[in-house]
């Protein structure tokens, strides 16, 4: 059995639709559907509550909260009133036009690999907190960096019942994590895993200049870095340093460093020329 696990985003863009006989995503669990992190269950629920309350209210400026507007807009306020009765899918497929999702190639994986996924995969999320990819969830829109009355930032609300599901899941683990800044700051880390890594790609833009983090393309890169480890099961960051990135990223020891008060290696991938 695989020890580690993978750290991952959602992604803003999300399937619509769904199964309408699908089981309550609060209340299943069976042989065959999945509500792993159901502790989260009445954070969740209060949440949900919060935000129809917000968008009932009329005081808060919708647009600027959500970040979109027009049609954009009456369909994030549409899919969120719905939530409780709205048709379900897995979290993998709602995902699944995002483009880090689209990069793992989930159909593609052989059938041992998409298990590994299945089951090692973590996803953080503003509105559930933690998911495991074949959590069945709704349509729904709201980041982790959002502000909601009497609740506050949604990193913050989320910050000690995530970080307590979080870190005895990962105890004893390998961990790859792909998280931008502000999913972590949902996360107390309490250093519970054997080792993380974490996979920067970076790139020089001209010639005689330092090498820069890649940020335009950087979910495509992740995404078929996921899509190795569960093909190959990498539960050990040396199995990475040979291996050569299909967009022709490579490791480089020079720029890469190790925090021993995290446990955390920092891998440099760099894309020379």
């Amino acid at each position: 059995m695989p020890n580690f696990s993978i750290l991952l985003p959602p992604a803003e863009g999300k399937q619509e639709g769904g199964n309408p006989f699908a089981p309550d995503m609060f209340d299943y669990r069976t042989s065959n559907t999945f509500n792993f992190f159901k502790q989260l269950n009445p954070e969740r629920r209060s949440l949900i509550d919060t935000l129809h309350k917000v968008i009932k209210g009329g005081e808060q400026d919708l647009e600027s909260f959500f970040g979109v507007k027009d049609a954009h807009l009456e369909k994030a306020i549409g899919s969120n009133l719905e939530i409780y009765t709205a048709p379900l899918i897995s979290a993998l497929d709602r995902y699944a036009p995002g483009v880090m999702y689209q990069a793992m190639d989930f159909p593609g994986l052989p059938t041992g690999a998409q298990r590994r996924l299945l089951e090692e995969g973590i996803i953080f999320s503003g509105l559930f907190g933690l998911l495991r990819p074949d959590d069945l969830i709704p349509m729904y829109k709201l980041r982790m960096d959002a502000t909601l009355p009497d609740i506050g930032k949604v990193s913050s609300f989320w910050n000690e019942p995530l970080s307590q599901a979080l870190n005895e899941t990962l105890t004893g683990r390998f961990v790859w994590n792909f998280l931008p800044g502000i999913h972590e700051e949902a996360w107390t880390n309490e250093v519970t895993y054997d080792a993380m890594v974490k996979v920067v790609f970076m790139r020089r833009p001209k010639r005689g200049e330092d090498y820069q983090a890649v940020t335009h393309g950087v979910k495509s890169l992740r995404g078929k870095l996921v899509n190795y480890i569960v093909k190959e099961t990498i539960e050990d960051f040396e199995l990475l340093l040979e291996w050569r990135h299909p967009d022709g990223y490579v490791w480089d020891e020079s720029l890469s460093s190790y925090d021993e008060d995290s446990r955390t290696h920092e891998l440099v991938m760099i894309k020379r020329g």
